[in-house]
């Protein structure tokens, strides 16, 4: 079984899903009168805060005239780890058309993806302004909803849980000394990962029959019916205009009960 490849892009999906809630935030600096004096759009990277810190503390260009710039704010996953309290039944599957061809896929596996995201700043005022338009939306959780596989259509609300916040201040040292206010917050994904869509064998179900008894004793039963159902035309393929032939039958003494009856379906 394994060795068949496949690949939905889902934990690639989610990451670029956590990011794009953070992308848009902006800060504003006023002066002494409350007036609005400069607006500035907080960068947001993929990758460790120590990479900037680093980048902040070292200088290996000393013609350069700005090393980096704050604020700004990066985040990266940490974690991921299977969630039990999620589980469904392993065996269990659904099938979902594509096109006109029938898919079917295993019940998904539920994993958490842990990220962290980093606020960095000069100013504590500028971390302020980021943190407040971050928390009220997280009460713990944000649901984000994410096209996990394409190919069946399936889409779901994924959500992303605060789970803690933090922050250092490096403001000891001295003059020469570069102050780094720094936000911690980390988050859980509650995401699911699929296993490979395989086409159905069986293909689409174009005949349903149901019997009904009198009695919970079918075979003692007295009186029997018949109800089926079936598109017309019966070769009808998902996104084709069609109707159904609805028949019912009494079995009791092989009479026909009623006549067909049609219900327009678009």
């Amino acid at each position: 079984m394994l060795g068949t490849y496949y690949y939905h892009e889902i934990i690639r999906k989610t990451i670029i899903g956590f990011g794009t809630l953070f992308n848009d935030i902006k800060i504003k600096h006023k002066n002494s009168s409350d007036a609005v004096i400069s607006e500035l759009s907080v960068p947001l990277s993929y990758g460790p805060a120590q990479k900037f810190l680093a980048r902040l503390e070292q200088q290996a260009n000393l013609n350069k005239p700005i090393q980096i710039s704050l604020p700004r704010m990066s985040f990266e996953m940490v974690s991921i780890q299977y969630d039990p309290t999620r589980k469904t039944g392993i065996s269990q599957t659904f099938k979902a058309v594509d096109g006109n061809q029938m898919k079917k896929v295993y019940m998904p596996v539920p994993y958490n993806l842990g990220f962290e995201l980093s606020i960095l700043s000069k100013l504590n005022d500028d971390s302020l302004q980021i943190v407040e338009q971050i928390l009220p939306y997280f009460q713990p959780a944000f649901n984000i909803t994410i096209d996990l596989v394409e190919s069946i259509g399936e889409k779901r609300d994924i959500p992303v849980v605060l789970n803690n916040v933090s922050f250092q201040d490096d403001y000891e040292g001295d003059f020469s000394t570069r102050r780094a206010l720094i936000y911690t917050l980390q988050f859980t994904a509650k995401t699911y990962l699929f296993g490979p869509v395989a086409d159905n064998p069986e293909g689409l179900i174009r005949k349903v029959i149901v019997d009904t008894y009198t009695n919970t004793d079918t075979t003692s039963a007295k009186r029997e019916m018949r109800y089926t159902v079936q598109p017309d035309p019966i070769d009808a393929n998902p996104g084709d205009p069609f109707d159904f032939d609805e028949d019912w039958q009494y079995l009791g003494d092989s009479k026909a009960y009623s006549p067909t009856q049609q219900t327009d379906i678009w």
